[in-house]
C-alpha cells in the first residue's frame, strides 16, 4: 500500500464510458466542441543528447483540455514559438498531469504547459522552471468554477450532496484540489458527500458531462469555461456557474532544468514581446491572452496553502491515506 494525496481516491462511475459513447453516436451534430478518446496519446521518441543539434523542442501539454481541443487551442502558438526560434516543435500529450510531470526527470520533454497545481506542488520534485505566465482577460489569476446544468435547481455545493460529481485530473488545482478544499471547510469528504464521482481528465469533458446531464456538477478552470463561453458556447450555455473560488496564479509555461539557459532566455524574450508583434498578437487575441509576463512565486502560494490544509485534514482521516 502507498500514501496518496487526500483527494485522490479512486471510486468512480462509468461516466467516462458514456462520454465516449456520445462522441461516437450522439455528438456529431452538436458543433465542433467534442471530447475524444483520451487513450489515444502521442508517443514521443527517446530524448536526443543535445537539443541544439536536433533543433527540436519537445513541448508537452497537460490534459487541461482534451487532445483534439489541445490542437485547436495551442497549435498556432506552438508554431509561432518554433518559427521565431528556428526550431521544429514536437507536440507531446499524455492523459494525466502526473504523466507529463514524469517526463521531466527522464529528460523526455523540454517545455510544457501545465496546471497550477502540479507547478506549485511539484516544481522541485520534477525539475521544471516557470518561464512565462499569461494575462487572460486582464488578470494574472484564474479561479475554479463550480458548475451545474442550467436547468437544474442546484444553487450551492450543499445542494450537490448525494449527487454525481466530476473532477478533472487527480492533480488539478481548479478541477480537484479546490472542490475538495471546499468540502473540507464543511467537514465533509467526497466519499461521504457525493453518491459517486468520476474523473474526466479535461475541463472541456467536464463541461460536456454537466451539459449533457451525465453528472450533476463539476469544478472546472474558469479561464477554459470563459474561453468556450466566448468562442464556442454550445455546451457552456447549457451550464451555470454557482460558485467561484479565490484567485490562483494562472498556469505557467515551464521549462526543463536541462534546457540550456541561453535557450530559456530566448524563449522568455520571445513570449514577453509577443504581443508587440502583429502575428503574435493575432494568435494571443484568438486565445484571449493579452500577453505573457514573468512569473512570481507568490502567485502560487495560495495553492500550496490549501494543499497543506488538506494534508493536515488527511492526518485526521488515516484510513483515507492508503489503498485498500
Amino acid at each position: 500500500m502507498r500514501n496518496r494525496p487526500y483527494w485522490q481516491y479512486r471510486w468512480v462511475t462509468p461516466i467516462m464510458s458514456l462520454i465516449l459513447a456520445f462522441v461516437m453516436v450522439g455528438c456529431s451534430s452538436d458543433a465542433d466542441y467534442k471530447p475524444v478518446d483520451l487513450t489515444q496519446t502521442i508517443k514521443i521518441k527517446a530524448p536526443e543528447p543535445n537539443i541544439a543539434e536536433t533543433n527540436t523542442l519537445r513541448v508537452a501539454v497537460a490534459a487541461m483540455i482534451s487532445p483534439k481541443e489541445t490542437l485547436v487551442y495551442y497549435q498556432q502558438l506552438l508554431d509561432y514559438i518554433g518559427n521565431q526560434l528556428g526550431y521544429s516543435i514536437q507536440l507531446v500529450q499524455r492523459k494525466t498531469y502526473g504523466e507529463v510531470n514524469e517526463l521531466f526527470p527522464k529528460r523526455q520533454v523540454d517545455l510544457a504547459f501545465i496546471c497550477t497545481g502540479p507547478y506549485a506542488l511539484g516544481k522541485d520534485m520534477f525539475g521544471f522552471e516557470a518561464l512565462a505566465t499569461p494575462i487572460v482577460r486582464g488578470e494574472l489569476y484564474y479561479r475554479s468554477y463550480l458548475i451545474v446544468n442550467k436547468s437544474s435547481t442546484h444553487r450551492s455545493l450543499e445542494d450537490l450532496r448525494g449527487r454525481v460529481f466530476a473532477f478533472t485530473d487527480p492533480d488539478s488545482n481548479t478541477g480537484t484540489l479546490v472542490p475538495n478544499f471546499w468540502l473540507g471547510e464543511m467537514n465533509e469528504h467526497p466519499s461521504d458527500f457525493f453518491e459517486s464521482v468520476t474523473y474526466t481528465y479535461s475541463h472541456d469533458n467536464s463541461i460536456l458531462a454537466v451539459a449533457k446531464g451525465l453528472v450533476d456538477g463539476a469544478a472546472v478552470d474558469g479561464h477554459k469555461w470563459e474561453y468556450y463561453r466566448t468562442r464556442n458556447p454550445y455546451y457552456t450555455n447549457m451550464t451555470r456557474v454557482i460558485r467561484r473560488s479565490e484567485p490562483f496564479g494562472s498556469p505557467p509555461l515551464v521549462a526543463s532544468a536541462y534546457l540550456p539557459e541561453d535557450l530559456k532566455s530566448r524563449i522568455r524574450d520571445l513570449l514577453y514581446s509577443m504581443h508587440d508583434d502583429q502575428k503574435g498578437k493575432e494568435i494571443l487575441d484568438e486565445l484571449m491572452i493579452e500577453r505573457f509576463v514573468e512569473p512570481k512565486e507568490e502567485w502560487y502560494e495560495t495553492t500550496r496553502k490549501i494543499y497543506r490544509r488538506l494534508r493536515t485534514r488527511m492526518t485526521d482521516r488515516p484510513n483515507e491515506t492508503q489503498d485498500s
